[in-house]
């Protein structure tokens, strides 16, 4: 049996998995060059493989149809909008995710964006190192109102982070929140409008889905504080990117920080791109050592278990 392993990351962080895997009679293709597949070389190396351990490759019904030994797939990550979930399920593909496994890291590099917003961190370093000495005045983000939209792994720890800071905390999820979860991470439960109208930061953390695609959008922004921000570390589409620009144009909202755009990366004449008032990084915020390794180990047992090779 073949499993194929596509994220860059595994090279660097997984080659102990690679060796389990081996261990256990599995011929590993390990993606080794630093490099994405294109859609081609994707198709080929997995053409012939039981198993796929993938990034953000094509997963849609027509590729899938080209893999006729394919048994299980495991994301990289959480998101499976590249994954044809329903196909898989059709014709007994077992789809994994590494749930909780960047979880921390996606929850802190959240707080770090609302951190350098607060304090004007991007423009002061980027103006100092340019021989300018513009002293901006920031706001403190203790006493401020973080919403977070999507209370699953990644808003419990942001909530814990936030509330260890001093802010006030709602949340908001389509699926019911325990009390006693939003006891124990410092979150007020809270419904959508609520957190769109009173939240001086909002932070989404919910898949993209029919249902969450640009569920912020002009609305949502016209009821919005105008001193808020809006902050996207889940999935490009969940907000309205035409309409951020103009909100932020038109003063509708302050700021805005996203790690995920609709189109990755971003085109270079996307206007978002010339605010001051917008920050971005490039979809990093899972990227750390701990949670590179995390996510390799659980995927490869995802892998050995659904294959009958775990002990």
């Amino acid at each position: 049996m073949k499993a194929l392993i596509t994220p860059r990351g595994f090279a660097n962080y997984g080659l102990d998995e690679v060796k389990l895997m081996e261990s256990k009679g599995l011929e590993v293709d390990c993606n080794d060059t630093g490099k994405a597949y294109s859609a081609e070389q994707f198709l080929q190396k997995a053409k012939d493989a039981d198993a796929i351990i993938v990034g953000v490759d094509d997963m849609s019904e027509p590729v899938m149809k080209q893999l006729p030994k394919l048994k299980v797939v495991c994301k990289f990550g959480v998101g499976v909008d590249n994954i044809d979930c329903d196909y898989a399920k059709e014709h007994g593909i077992y789809v994994g995710r590494t749930v909780g496994s960047n979880s921390l890291s996606v929850a802190e590099h959240v707080a770090a964006l609302m951190i350098a917003d607060a304090k004007n961190l991007y423009p002061t370093i980027r103006d100092v190192k340019a021989g300018s000495w513009v002293k901006r005045t920031g706001i403190e983000l203790s006493g401020k109102t973080l919403g977070i939209i999507g209370f699953g792994a990644i808003g419990k720890r942001l909530s814990r982070i936030a509330s260890g800071i001093g802010m006030s905390v709602l949340a908001y999820d389509t699926f019911p929140i325990k009390e006693e979860d939003a006891r124990d991470y410092g979150a007020k439960i809270a419904g959508f409008e609520e957190i769109i109208e009173d939240s001086d930061y909002v932070s989404v953390h919910v898949p993209l889905l029919d249902s969450t695609r640009n569920m912020i959008s002009t609305e949502q922004f016209k009821s919005m504080k105008s001193s808020a921000c809006v902050l996207n570390a889940a999935r490009g589409g969940v907000v309205d990117e035409d309409a951020l620009y103009h909100a932020l144009t038109d003063g509708e909202i302050r700021s805005a920080a996203f790690d995920v755009f609709t189109t990755e990366p971003p085109a270079k004449d996307n206007p978002l791109l010339g605010l001051d008032n917008f920050l971005l990084t490039s979809h990093t915020a899972s990227r750390t050592h701990e949670a590179e390794k995390r996510t390799c180990q659980i995927s490869t047992d995802v892998i050995l278990t659904q294959l009958g090779l775990k002990d």
